[in-house]
C-alpha cells in the first residue's frame, strides 16, 4: 500500500495523535440513542450492517445484549445530540496467543461521505492496539464496497467467499506514543461531549423559556 499522508488519511491521522471529529465512549446510559440510531437504518443499510434483513425486534435485542463491561462501543454525536455513527469494538480469543477483535460500524444517512466510518475503524484500532490485541476482523457482506474500502486502505487483507468477506488486520504492539494518543483523544472526546451537551441543553431551556413566555402574552 502507497503510503498517505496523515493529514490526507483519517485512519493514519488519527493513530498519529491528530484529533479530527471527537468519538465519544459509549456507555449502558447510551442505549436509547444506539437504538434510535440503528432502527433509523434504512433496510439495505440494515442489511449491510447486520448481514442479514434485521427487522426492529432483532435490532432491539442487539442492543439489549450490548456487553458494555466487556466490548467497547464509540459513537460520534452532533450538536442536536443525535447519535450519527457507531462502532461496536467486540473482543474475542482466538488462543491463549492471540487475541482478536471484531469491528462493525453503522453511520446515518445524513451524515455519509464525511468520513465517519474511517474515522471510527481508526478509533477502534488504536483501542484495540492498547490492550493488546494482535488482530483485527471484520465480517462484511462482499456487496459492503464501503467497508472492504476502509479495511484495505488500512492495510488488511480481505478474503472473499461468496457473498461474504472477511477482512484481518495485524495490528503492532502498544507502545507509549500509542497510549499516549488514546489518552488525548478521549479527553478531548470528553471534553467536547460535555460541551455538546451543555449547549444542547441550553438551547432547550432557552426554547421552552420563550414558548412559556409566549403562551403567557397569548
Amino acid at each position: 500500500m502507497n503510503p498517505i499522508e496523515p493529514s490526507r488519511n483519517p485512519i493514519r491521522a488519527a493513530l498519529h495523535g491528530r484529533v479530527g471529529v471527537p468519538i465519544a465512549v459509549l456507555r449502558a446510559a447510551h442505549r436509547p440513542a444506539i437504538l434510535r440510531h440503528l432502527l433509523a437504518l434504512g433496510e439495505h443499510d440494515r442489511y449491510l450492517r447486520f448481514g442479514y434483513a434485521a427487522n426492529d425486534a432483532h435490532i432491539r435485542r442487539y442492543v439489549e445484549g450490548l456487553r458494555f463491561e466487556r466490548d467497547e462501543v464509540f459513537g460520534i454525536f452532533n450538536w442536536r445530540m443525535r447519535l450519527i455513527a457507531m462502532a461496536h469494538l467486540a473482543y474475542m480469543v482466538r488462543s491463549r496467543q492471540e487475541q482478536a477483535a471484531e469491528f462493525g460500524v453503522s453511520v446515518a444517512a445524513t451524515a455519509r461521505g464525511r468520513g465517519y466510518g474511517a474515522r471510527l475503524f481508526a478509533h477502534a484500532m488504536r483501542h484495540a492496539r492498547n490492550e493488546g490485541v494482535a488482530q483485527l476482523v471484520i465480517h462484511t457482506l462482499s456487496e459492503n464496497a464501503p467497508m472492504l474500502a476502509i479495511a484495505r486502505k488500512a492495510g488488511a487483507s480481505v478474503q472473499r467467499e461468496g457473498g461474504e468477506s472477511e477482512a484481518h488486520l495485524v495490528l503492532p504492539p502498544a507502545d507509549f506514543r500509542s497510549s499516549l494518543s488514546q489518552w488525548w483523544q478521549d479527553s478531548v472526546a470528553r471534553g467536547h461531549y460535555a460541551l455538546k451537551n451543555g449547549h444542547y441543553r441550553l438551547r432547550r431551556w432557552v426554547w421552552r423559556a420563550l414558548a412559556r413566555q409566549r403562551t403567557v402574552v397569548s
